[in-house]
């Protein structure tokens, strides 16, 4: 039996919907967000709070922060790719058994091996490790220079890359703090500084519910696949970091149903076949949308070509594949834009896609103005147009 074809047109509407970007799309929470899009991109501080300002019916930095420090909705932890999200609560086991517990065994055999090469041995690790998560349970919240002050065993040193033209001492504490937050034994809380600041306060961790790591796999697919569908293996692979084995599995465990996309085949939940319905549909008036760099939206699959036309990849991506701020219409990328110093926002469109896309980002760009005010954002990762726009 012949695939349905899910067209770029219908591809580019659910994402409307799904990933709340259309107006009558936006949601009331930051909790909403973040479940929506699986996880939000936080190696860069601020991504996480403009990903959810862009997607708020009422856009508010305090209420990110509640969700992150108050009521601990929202967690921020290592993940797939090693890479720092946040994630809504309810997954953060699933993300630990499918993902990160296998990073955490690699990063603290890694250090192991350099504290051995420095001199150090197992037990030393070990007395570290329970000295530092003593001394953030005492204390309840405090600094990484804190603790270096603290517990002496995070200033000795330990020897990164021996033998290799990167060889080099380093302080063990940021590697002792990275790998007992890959274990959930410590998580990261409130900033140093504002909301911007990606320096921050270490607080008690609470582990995590030992979920099989076929049946996490399954489900961080699953959730996966209902923001991202369809989508195609090498998408999953490459979001996930997991192996391809791996991620065969967990497509067969959703029942994942194939069908047709231009270029090949993809994948959706067996539910998730037909057309989009009324809910969505009714999303679809024209919309525009100025996304912050790493946006989950924008990195979300490894194939972009129907959404982000290849010409444009020069001036929108660093060299390590990082994607900077965006400007969206319709469901594809049309341009990026930055924030000057004077806090001017700046946008330039490198498509013509005629006056109503011009008017409509216009509107977009005013609305961002209000948003940020007077507070000034700087990418942490500086593409070319971004750059150009932002010195004028």
């Amino acid at each position: 039996m012949t695939s349905r074809l899910v067209s770029v047109e219908e591809r580019r509407a659910r994402l409307a919907a799904r990933h709340l970007l259309a107006p009558r799309a936006r949601a009331e929470t930051p909790e909403a967000v973040a479940d929506a899009l699986v996880a939000l991109h936080a190696t860069d501080a601020a991504t996480v709070y403009l990903s959810a300002l862009a997607r708020l019916a009422k856009p508010e930095t305090g209420e990110v922060e509640r969700a992150l420090y108050d009521d601990r909705t929202l967690v921020r932890m290592h993940g797939m790719r090693q890479t720092l999200f946040v994630f809504p609560k309810d997954l953060a086991a699933v993300v630990q058994a499918s993902t990160t517990r296998e990073l955490w065994s690699k990063e603290r055999a890694q250090l192991l091996k350099s504290a051995r090469d420095g001199g150090l041995d197992d037990a030393w690790l070990a007395a570290v490790e329970a000295a530092t998560v003593a001394e953030v349970r005492r204390r309840g919240s405090v600094t990484g220079a804190e603790l270096g002050k603290a517990v002496p065993g995070l200033r000795d040193k330990v020897l990164y890359g021996k033998g290799t033209k990167w060889e080099a001492w380093q302080p063990a504490s940021a590697r002792v703090l990275r790998v007992l937050g890959f274990d959930g034994a410590v998580v990261r809380g409130r900033p140093v500084g504002t909301w911007l600041s990606s320096q921050h306060r270490w607080e008690p961790g609470t582990g995590h519910a030992d979920v099989p790591v076929p049946e996490a796999q399954a489900e961080l697919a699953r959730r996966w696949l209902r923001a991202f569908g369809p989508a195609t293996e090498a998408d999953l692979k490459w979001w996930t970091g997991w192996k391809v084995t791996d991620v065969r599995r967990a497509l067969k465990a959703v029942d994942a149903t194939e069908v047709s996309l231009d270029g090949g085949p993809g994948w959706v939940l067996p539910d998730d076949v037909e057309p989009a319905g009324e809910a969505e549909a009714g999303t679809q008036e024209p919309w525009a949308a100025l996304l912050p760099g790493l946006d989950p939206t924008a990195m979300g699959w490894q194939s972009r070509d129907w959404y982000l036309a290849d010409a444009l990849r020069p001036q929108l991506f660093d060299r390590a594949g990082n994607v900077g701020p965006t400007v969206w219409w319709n469901g594809e990328v049309i341009g990026g834009w930055a924030q000057r110093a004077d806090g001017t926002i700046a946008t330039r469109l490198l498509r013509d896609v005629g006056r109503d896309a011009v008017r409509a980002v216009e509107a977009e760009t005013r609305r961002w103005q209000d948003i940020l005010g007077d507070t000034r954002v700087t990418p942490r990762f500086r593409v070319p147009l971004e750059r150009e726009l932002a010195e004028g």
